[in-house]
C-alpha cells in the first residue's frame, strides 16, 4: 500500500471517529483542562472542528508554536475594520464601519479544500466548523461577558480564557469576514448543517439564520438579506461578515483601531425591573408592583421571582425588594433591587371651626375661625357652604367646612348658628361696609345712570399703541399685524387660533436703519394658550401690571442694520392648539424706528424663512384693529369726591373719547373702540373719608385687576367676573380721613366696556 493509499485510510477513519463521537466543544477552562464531548445524531456528512481553548500564556502571536490552525503574522501588513459592511451605529465607532475600500490581507474567496494535500482531491469538499447538533439543540458552550476578537488574528478572548478560531478574522474586500463556528460557541448559540438545503443555520430563540457558501443572501426567520460580501471556506472553516450576524441578533459591538481590537456585548442575560405606581406607600395599603422584562435576544420569559415582596406592608419602615426573571434559555436576570420607605398610615385632616358668636342678628357680621388640623400640616382644600357673612333672615342656619389633605383624605365638620328677628344693618349698608376688597356684590344697578359724572379732564402722554386685535380669531397663517414704531410703544396682541393645526404667533422686528438700533422691552404681561378669552385677558393685565411694580421683565436688543429678531419672546414660548386664545400686553422702547410684523404660522415653520410668503390677512369687521399714539390717558382730579354717590365713567366715547388712528394695512382711519390697550393714571388727591371706590360694568360681563395704591386688586377675585350691571366690585375703602388715591387701569380683553368708577359715602357703623 502506497503513502497516498495509507493516508487516505486514516483520513477516513478520522471521520468515521468524528461522526462516531459528535462535536468536541471548547471549554474556557485552562489548558490542561479536558474538552468535554457531546454525542449527537449525525444528520449529514460534514466534518466537524471546534476552537480551542489555550492559556493566555501559550498565545504566541507571529510566531509559528500557535496551534496548527493558529496562522503567523508576522512580518504581515496588520489588517483594519474600515471595511465592515453597515451596520446598526449603536456603540460603533463611525470610523470603523464606513466600509471604504480597505482590502489588506485580502485572501481567495473561492471554496477552498485543504491546499498541497492529495486527500484533498480524493474527498469531497464540505463546509468546516460546523457542528452536529446536540440533543437540546443548542450549542455546549454558554455565552456571558464580552468577547473580543482580533483583526488579521484567529486569538480570542472572553471572561478570562483565551480560544483560537479556526481562521483569523480577515478583511477580504472591505468586509470583515470571522469563522461562524468560533464566534457561534463563544456566543452560545445553537448550530447545525442542512444537507438538503447545503445551509449553515444559527438558532437562537426563536431565531432562525441560514448562510451558503458563496453567497451574499442570507436569511433571518426566512427574511432574505444582503450581506456586502459573500459567505465562505477557507481551509475547512465557514467564514461569514461579522456583521451579518451581529445585525440580524442584535449584538452590539465596539472597534478598537488602535488595539486592533472588536469587543462584542455578549450579555445575553434578560433584564428585569419594576416600579411602585404609588408615590407614597402607607403601611396597611395594597402596593401596586408593575414589572417589566426583555431579553436580549428575544427569547421568553417564563419564570420570576421577588425577594422582600409583601402585597402590604404592616409596619412602617425601610425595606428592599429585589425581582429576577428567566428566560427560555434557563438563564436568571441579574437582581433589580429598590429600596422604599413605608410610612405610617395616613391620616384624614380634621375639619374644624368656630364662629365669634353663637347668635346673631339679621345684617351682623359673622366671623368665621377656621381651627382645621392635619397631622402633617398638609391641608390643600378648603371648601365652605353656606358661610354667608351675614344672614338677612331669621332661623338656625347650617354652616359646613369640608377640608381635603395632600393624600386626598378629606373630613366635614358642620355648625348650627342662630339667627334672630332684630336686624343690625340692611342688605345694602352691610355690602357697603363688609364686602372684602375683590369681592362683588349685588345692587340696584338702575340707579348709577342717575350718578353725578365726576367732571374730571385728562391729558395724553406720547406712547403708541400697536393693536393687533383683528381678525380676532384667525383662521389660516398669514400677517395679523404689521407697523412701524420708534419711541415709546405699547403692544397689544390678542388672537385665537382657528386654523385647524397648532400653530406658534411671533412678533419680528426689522431694523432698516444704516445704524444698530437698541429695542428695549419695559414690561410684559403674557397669558395662554388657554381656550378662555376672558381668562387669557385677566391674566396678560394682571401680570402686566405685576411687571410694572417690580420691574422684572426688562429686557435690551441690540439690531444691526439690516437685521431681523424676534422680541416679546414669551408670545412664541408655548403652540397654540386649535380653539385657544393667547393675551399679551407690552411696553417698549427703540431709539430707532423698527418695523415690526406679528405673524402667525404653523408651529414648525421657521418665521423668518416664511414671513416673506404670508399674506396680510384682512379685519373680521367686528374686532379692532389699529395704530393709536397717546395710549397713555393721565386722569388727575384734585376736587372732593366721595361725599355724594358719583361715577366716573371710562371707555364710553364721551367723557373717554376713543383713541384716534390708523389702520396701517387697510390704509383706512382707525378708532379705538373702548379705548382696549390705553393705560389710564387715575389720581384722586381729595376723597372724602369713609369712601367705598367699586368697579361697575355697563357694557357686559367684565374680568380684570386694577392697581390701587400700587396694590393688584382683583374685578372680581378667582375665576369670578362682574357679570352685569346690577353687580360691583370692590377696589378700595378709604378710613376716618380723606386720602389720596391712585389707580391705574387697562381694559383687559375678552370683557366689555364702557365700565363706571363708582364713589359711595359708606353708612355709619353700629
Amino acid at each position: 500500500m502506497n503513502m497516498k493509499k495509507k493516508l487516505s485510510i486514516f483520513t477516513a477513519l478520522a471521520v468515521f471517529q468524528a461522526f462516531a463521537v459528535g462535536s468536541v466543544s471548547a471549554q474556557s477552562a485552562p489548558q490542561d483542562d479536558t474538552a468535554s464531548v457531546n454525542t449527537a445524531k449525525v444528520e449529514s456528512v460534514e466534518v466537524l472542528k471546534q476552537e480551542q481553548p489555550i492559556a493566555e500564556s501559550e498565545v504566541k502571536t507571529g510566531s509559528n508554536n500557535a496551534s496548527t490552525n493558529t496562522p503567523s503574522t508576522k512580518g504581515k501588513e496588520t489588517g483594519t475594520l474600515t471595511g465592515i459592511e453597515e451596520t446598526p451605529k449603536t456603540d460603533i465607532e463611525k470610523s470603523a464601519i464606513d466600509g471604504e475600500g480597505s482590502t489588506t490581507n485580502e485572501t481567495s474567496t473561492k471554496p477552498v479544500n485543504q491546499e498541497g494535500t492529495p486527500e484533498d482531491v480524493e474527498t469531497p469538499a464540505t463546509p468546516a466548523q460546523i457542528e452536529q447538533p446536540s440533543i437540546d439543540g443548542n450549542s455546549a458552550v454558554a455565552a456571558g461577558g464580552n468577547l473580543t476578537l482580533y483583526m488579521n488574528s484567529n486569538k480570542m478572548e472572553q471572561d478570562g480564557k483565551t480560544y483560537l478560531a479556526g481562521q483569523p478574522m480577515t478583511v477580504k474586500n472591505g468586509v470583515s469576514y470571522v469563522a461562524i463556528r468560533a464566534l457561534v460557541d463563544r456566543v452560545g448559540y445553537g448550530v447545525k448543517y442542512d444537507n438538503k438545503t447545503k445551509e449553515t443555520i444559527i438558532i437562537s430563540g426563536d431565531n432562525e439564520l441560514r448562510f451558503k457558501t458563496n453567497s451574499t443572501v442570507y436569511t433571518v426567520n426566512g427574511e432574505s438579506r444582503t450581506m456586502k460580501g459573500p459567505a465562505y471556506q477557507q481551509k475547512n472553516t465557514f467564514m461569514v461578515p461579522l456583521t451579518s450576524i451581529t445585525q440580524a441578533l442584535n449584538i452590539t459591538y465596539k472597534v478598537n483601531q488602535s488595539a486592533k481590537t472588536v469587543v462584542l456585548n455578549l450579555n445575553t442575560k434578560p433584564v428585569a425591573s419594576f416600579v411602585i405606581s404609588q408615590k407614597e406607600i402607607f403601611a396597611g395599603d395594597k402596593v401596586d408592583y408593575v414589572t417589566s422584562s426583555s431579553s436580549p435576544n428575544g427569547l421568553d420569559i417564563l419564570d420570576e421571582r421577588w425577594t422582600g415582596r409583601q402585597e402590604s406592608f404592616d409596619q412602617a419602615g425601610t425595606y428592599t425588594i429585589s425581582y429576577q426573571v428567566q428566560d427560555s434559555n434557563g438563564q436568571w436576570s441579574d437582581p433589580y433591587s429598590m429600596t422604599i420607605q413605608v410610612l405610617s398610615p395616613n391620616l384624614p385632616p380634621v375639619a374644624m371651626f368656630t364662629t365669634d358668636k353663637e347668635q346673631y342678628k339679621m345684617g351682623e357680621k359673622i366671623t368665621y375661625i377656621d381651627q382645621s388640623t392635619d397631622d402633617e400640616n398638609s391641608i390643600e382644600k378648603t371648601v365652605w357652604e353656606n358661610n354667608s357673612l351675614a344672614f338677612f333672615e331669621p332661623g338656625p342656619k347650617t354652616v359646613t367646612l369640608t377640608v381635603t389633605d395632600n393624600h386626598g383624605a378629606t373630613n366635614m365638620y358642620s355648625k348650627v348658628i342662630t339667627i334672630t328677628n332684630e336686624t343690625l344693618y340692611s342688605f345694602s349698608d352691610f355690602n357697603l361696609l363688609f364686602t372684602p376688597v375683590g369681592q362683588k356684590f349685588t345692587f340696584n344697578g338702575g340707579e348709577v345712570t342717575s350718578m353725578e359724572k365726576v367732571p374730571y379732564t385728562y391729558r395724553d402722554e406720547p406712547s403708541l399703541l400697536i393693536r393687533s386685535n383683528s381678525p380676532e380669531t384667525v383662521n389660516t397663517e398669514g400677517i395679523v399685524y404689521k407697523e412701524s414704531s420708534s419711541g415709546q410703544t405699547r403692544f397689544m396682541i390678542h388672537h385665537v387660533n382657528n386654523t385647524g393645526k397648532r400653530v406658534k404667533m411671533y412678533v419680528i422686528a426689522t431694523n432698516n436703519n444704516p445704524n444698530p438700533a437698541v429695542f428695549e422691552q419695559q414690561n410684559m404681561g403674557f397669558a395662554g394658550p388657554t381656550p378662555y378669552a376672558t381668562v387669557a385677558g385677566k391674566l396678560s393685565i394682571d401680570k402686566w401690571f405685576k411687571s410694572i411694580q417690580t420691574g422684572a421683565d426688562q429686557k435690551k436688543e441690540v439690531i444691526q442694520p439690516g437685521e431681523s429678531k424676534l422680541i416679546l419672546t414669551e408670545l412664541n414660548k408655548t403652540p397654540m392648539k386649535e380653539g385657544q386664545v393667547i393675551s399679551l400686553y407690552s411696553d417698549a422702547y427703540s431709539d430707532y424706528s423698527l418695523d415690526y410684523n406679528v405673524i402667525l404660522v404653523e408651529e414648525n415653520k421657521d418665521p423668518f424663512e416664511t414671513l416673506p410668503m404670508l399674506p396680510v390677512l384682512d379685519r373680521d369687521g367686528v374686532h379692532n384693529r389699529g395704530t393709536y399714539p397717546n395710549a397713555t390717558r393721565i386722569i388727575t382730579y384734585d376736587q372732593l369726591v366721595g361725599v355724594k354717590p358719583a361715577r366716573l365713567p371710562l371707555g364710553d366715547n364721551a367723557s373717554d373719547p376713543n383713541l384716534v388712528g390708523t389702520d396701517p394695512m387697510a390704509y383706512t382711519d382707525a378708532s379705538n373702540a373702548g379705548n382696549f390697550g390705553v393705560l389710564y393714571k387715575i389720581t384722586l388727591n381729595n376723597v372724602a373719608p369713609r369712601t367705598l371706590i367699586s368697579f361697575n360694568p355697563r357694557g357686559g360681563k367684565y374680568s380684570g385687576v386694577a392697581l390701587v395704591n400700587n396694590q393688584v386688586v382683583s374685578i372680581a377675585d378667582g375665576n369670578v367676573a362682574v357679570s352685569n350691571s346690577s353687580e360691583q366690585s370692590v377696589l378700595y375703602r378709604t378710613g376716618a380721613y380723606g386720602e389720596s388715591v391712585t389707580i391705574l387701569f387697562s381694559a383687559a380683553p375678552g370683557s366689555n366696556l364702557p365700565v363706571n368708577l363708582l364713589f359711595t359715602p359708606l353708612p355709619s357703623e353700629k
